[in-house]
């Protein structure tokens, strides 16, 4: 009985959504690690603002669909279901820009530094969080 009654302060609900979506943002980021073909970390410690556009757009991006997430669902495990299927929808965003765009290749514009297409790539990310968080449900 003591415990559920813990559940309910707000700081403590606050708390668990924090620590929850930062673990989700690690492991999305992780994953996108694994999707791009350059190191996204290694650009950007190296000074590549394209990278940092991008990385930095699909972190938004994330945070922007856990946020609606969050908004929407009262369990714990349904935020973490409606996010966890939001942030599958930007990943099949960002391989189906890379599909739209067949007069270049959208990872190796970025890896060169191509800003122009970071900023695109971040504008794709954070634009489609907002339609993607608008529809979950």
């Amino acid at each position: 009985m003591l415990l559920n009654g813990f559940w309910q302060y707000p700081v403590v609900e606050t708390a668990g959504y924090f620590s929850v979506v930062v673990l989700c943002l690690v492991l999305s980021m992780v994953i996108f690690e694994i999707v791009t073909k350059y190191k996204n970390w290694v650009e950007i410690k190296n000074g590549n603002v394209a990278v940092a556009l991008a990385t930095g757009g699909k972190i938004l991006g994330v945070c922007n669909i856990f946020r609606y997430s969050i908004e929407r669902h009262n369990s714990l495990i349904e935020m973490i279901g409606w996010g966890v299927f939001g942030f599958t929808l930007l990943i099949f965003a960002y391989v189906l820009f890379e599909f739209m765009t067949p007069r270049f290749k959208v990872d190796d514009e970025i890896e060169k530094d191509n800003r122009s297409v970071g900023f695109i790539s971040f504008t794709i990310s954070v634009g489609l969080s907002f339609v993607i968080g608008a529809s979950i449900s």
